[in-house]
């Protein structure tokens, strides 16, 4: 699996960069995910959201995440991680590029 960022143009919102996870092989090779988003807080922090959709229930609108811990609690955390790791990266190469 390959993390691919894809920057935001306008971080005025506070969107710092889209995220994809591309899939090289097993049963998913070829495929990727999306839904990722890269958020900048409001106290300086990064934060990620993960592919989601919206339930209505009773009036009520709530949010169902599609990607769910199996055996650990962990595994989120860690994949959180590797995309702020890919963007710090992405961003560092498109320094560099500038110069």
């Amino acid at each position: 699996m390959t993390i691919k960022i894809l920057p935001y143009q306008d971080e005025s919102v506070g969107k710092l960069a889209s995220a994809e996870l591309h899939f090289a092989d097993g049963p998913l090779a070829g495929l990727r995910l999306l839904g990722f988003e890269i958020w900048l807080r409001r106290d300086g922090s990064r934060s990620v959201t993960f592919p989601s959709y919206t339930e209505m229930e009773n009036g009520r609108r709530y949010g169902v995440s599609l990607l769910r811990c199996t055996d650990t609690i962990d595994g989120q955390d860690r994949l959180h991680d590797q995309i702020l790791d890919a963007y710090d990266a992405h961003m560092a190469q498109m320094k560099q590029r500038k110069g």
